[in-house]
């Protein structure tokens, strides 16, 4: 636990000094991993604490984004519209967790990516409040480029630190304890006591919350949002293969997950656009077969060994 926090500060630490040393494409990164370790982060609590896993981050981003923007547009304050969009977007997925968490496995899976096309829909068809399949665009922050760019990077920044700094109270507490159990076996959890039913809404309200935030910010940083690109399928299937990559369930995984992943993209799937959506289903077949528990459950000191045996001889 010490070792994770210890990492994450000084991930947390570099990302927040990019703007005093680095140009504004590595701050644009920055910004893009402070981003998707949030979400990461966020999936964590639902699809590895919980076993569920969830394909709605998509929609609760896409909510997010669509509330925050309009609010902005409406003329609210901007934090205000980031901390109203968050607040939609937990009702919404408590909403949604009381009737969709009812199923269980692949039925779940299925059922939490089609709320991501429903939402799309919607927000496509109803041209008056939304914009359609026309997008909607977003009051501009005004500042230079530079400014700009720090406002948004510290925004993530500051909602990966929330989701960071309720991931090892959740692993610590009564709650975690009865996620836990949900995901080892549902059925005694339910037998010795645990609420699995509240425990799940409440786990799926959390992992929404902050991916509602990031949408939110991310409308207002872009400036401009559309259906396909708010309610991205490949963004839903991007934020579990990161936790999946630096080890679910655990307190700093997502954060690593999230870095290598976004690494990943920027040096090599930069050079392969046609082929992006085939390396991401490599890379999760892999994940699946070869890595099952992630970067950090790795047992590097007998992999070390192994290594050292194979040069001896």
């Amino acid at each position: 636990m010490n070792r994770s926090i210890a990492a994450f500060i000084v991930v947390f630490i570099t990302l927040a000094v990019m703007p005093f040393i680095a140009d504004n494409y590595f701050v644009k990164l920055a910004t893009f991993i402070a981003m998707y370790s949030a979400l990461a982060l966020s999936w964590n609590f639902i699809g590895g604490f919980t076993g569920y896993p969830s394909f709605s981050t998509a929609a609760f981003i896409g909510l997010g984004s669509y509330s925050g923007a309009i609010l902005q547009n409406a003329g609210l304050n901007l934090v205000l519209a980031w901390v109203l969009a968050a607040v939609i977007t937990i009702i919404f997925a408590a909403l949604l967790g009381s009737a969709i968490l009812r199923v269980k496995g692949h039925y779940f899976a299925v059922g939490s990516i089609a709320v991501v096309e429903v939402l799309r829909l919607i927000t496509s068809s109803w041209a008056s409040f939304t914009g359609g399949g026309d997008g909607l665009n977003v009051k501009i922050m005004e500042g230079g480029p530079d400014f700009v760019g720090r406002v948004f990077l510290y925004s993530m920044l500051f909602v990966m630190l929330l989701a960071f700094l309720t991931t090892p109270w959740v692993d610590r507490s009564k709650f975690g304890f009865g996620l836990k159990a949900i995901k080892q076996n549902e059925d005694a959890a339910d037998m010795v006591g645990v609420n699995v039913t509240l425990y799940k809404i409440a786990a799926f309200s959390l992992s929404a919350v902050y991916c509602g935030a990031i949408g939110a910010i991310y409308a207002s940083w872009i400036g401009y949002i559309a259906p396909v690109d708010a309610f991205s399928i490949i963004t839903t299937l991007k934020v579990p293969v990161m936790v999946l990559l630096g080890g679910e369930g655990t307190v700093f995984g997502p954060v690593l997950g999230a870095i290598v992943f976004i690494i990943l993209e920027e040096s090599v799937w930069a050079h392969f656009l046609e082929a992006n959506q085939a390396i991401l289903g490599l890379i999760i077949v892999f994940l699946i077969f070869f890595l099952p528990g992630g970067i950090l459950k790795i047992d590097y000191q007998r992999l070390l060994t192994k290594i050292q045996g194979g040069k001896g001889a």
